[in-house]
């Protein structure tokens, strides 16, 4: 008995991976995006190495989603009108070519902070169009019956590679020197675009692009207001954003400003948090029903007081198993967010939906961590911990106010 029940809940929760297209994308992100957290790391280790500052890493920080802020809404217009497969192939090769010139500069000691600047926001130009692109592009390669397990399998995923890039890269900075974050991030990006090439398109589950129209980013814009779930979704993740989800800047600055560790405590700490991570995917992915607004109000809520723990922990080890619990709920936030906004959007607005959703959760971050460094720095980095507990029951009071509506609403056809 007990045995049929675990091989329901292994077939419920990974059955998306039982698809060839998406089982190849989620092992390609999985590489790159190891790979990622290690030139993450590495770019927040570097400022602190070359500046000493934690304002000076919330600008940075700020610097890299700068572009989408400015230029998010225009993004999802790009989405839609193109095949994501090519866009996503197109934003990857230029990730990789950016990260080898970064290892260039590092190992050459040509590097500066006016540079970080600058690639940085050449870094957020890639991802405004990139991010809105692979999140949409998850329904092509699954269908809408499997978008919320394929979606928090992909969060899995993602924080998996978040649990074992900060731990490689601090033992490579340790024993290699800083340049080696980046080439490592460099080459793996050809796992993805490897992925994208063995796809076979006849597979899609949905295809086809929008043509060019007059008034697109307004159209988008109506679709959401008219849309309460859309709308408070939306606004719940911007709030969330700007105050909570600056873990580049807090963590970095708890590891080394709070318990004065260096390179190896940061990748304990991200490792930490990006196991949590893995744990609270899966087991959203578990999930047989899509998310409500019940569940997402409990997960906000649980979210803030998690916040608050890490603010308050007195030592090393109570910060890093509240960091674990604190990367649980983080990415179930995350990914059910992200889920409940695709599942109810049509397919021909998804990538404007999307492209919001990547404003609000990651364009928020050029006024979220320079405010969030200037606290950490003048105050302490567990005063931005509370900043985001107190944003995370904004959130939570946005989506219980949604409790009267529909759960879930399933694809529009209007």
């Amino acid at each position: 008995m007990k045995f049929n029940a675990l091989a329901r809940w292994r077939r419920d929760t990974f059955r998306s991976l039982g698809v060839r297209n998406f089982r190849l994308f989620t092992i390609g992100q999985f590489i790159s995006n190891t790979g990622s957290w290690m030139q993450s790391i590495s770019i927040a280790y570097l400022v602190l190495t070359l500046s000493k500052s934690g304002s000076l890493l919330g600008l940075v920080t700020a610097a890299q989603f700068l572009p989408i802020l400015l230029f998010g809404a225009q993004a999802g217009i790009i989405v839609d009108r193109r095949n994501r497969q090519h866009l996503i192939m197109v934003t990857q090769t230029l990730f990789m070519l950016v990260a080898f010139i970064l290892f260039y500069l590092v190992a050459q000691h040509q590097i500066n902070i006016p540079l970080v600047f600058i690639f940085s926001i050449i870094l957020g130009l890639i991802n405004a169009i990139d991010t809105p692109a692979r999140q949409s592009f998850v329904q092509e390669l699954v269908g809408h019956d499997n978008l919320q397990n394929a979606v928090t399998l992909n969060a899995a995923s993602f924080n998996l590679a978040r649990a074992i890039g900060p731990a490689v890269v601090g033992i490579a900075i340790a024993s290699l020197g800083l340049s080696w974050g980046f080439l490592l991030n460099a080459i793996s990006f050809l796992a993805i675009l490897l992925a994208l090439v063995m796809m076979k398109s006849s597979q899609f589950f949905v295809q086809g692009t929008v043509l060019r129209e007059p008034g697109q980013i307004r159209a988008g814009l109506r679709y959401v207001r008219k849309r309460p779930i859309l709308l408070s979704t939306l606004i719940a993740i911007m709030i969330a954003g700007i105050f909570a989800y600056n873990f580049p800047v807090t963590i970095p600055l708890l590891a080394e400003s709070t318990f004065h560790g260096h390179a190896q405590l940061l990748g304990d700490f991200m490792s930490l948090f990006g196991v949590g991570a893995i744990f609270g995917s899966i087991v959203a992915a578990s999930l047989r029903r899509p998310a409500g607004p019940r569940l997402m109000t409990a997960i906000s809520v649980g979210f803030a007081l998690l916040m608050v723990l890490v603010a308050l922990a007195p030592s090393i080890w109570l910060a890093g198993l509240a960091l674990m619990g604190l990367g649980a709920l983080s990415i179930s936030f995350n990914a059910l967010t992200n889920a409940t906004l695709q599942m109810n959007s049509r397919f021909e607005m998804r990538g404007r939906v999307m492209a919001l959703y990547t404003l609000g959760f990651l364009g928020s971050t050029p006024i979220g961590a320079p405010t969030i460094g200037f606290l950490s720095q003048d105050f302490s980095p567990r005063w931005a911990f509370i900043a985001g507990a107190l944003s995370l029951l904004v959130a939570a009071i946005l989506f219980f106010r949604l409790k009267g509506t529909k759960e879930p609403l399933q694809t529009p056809s209007d």
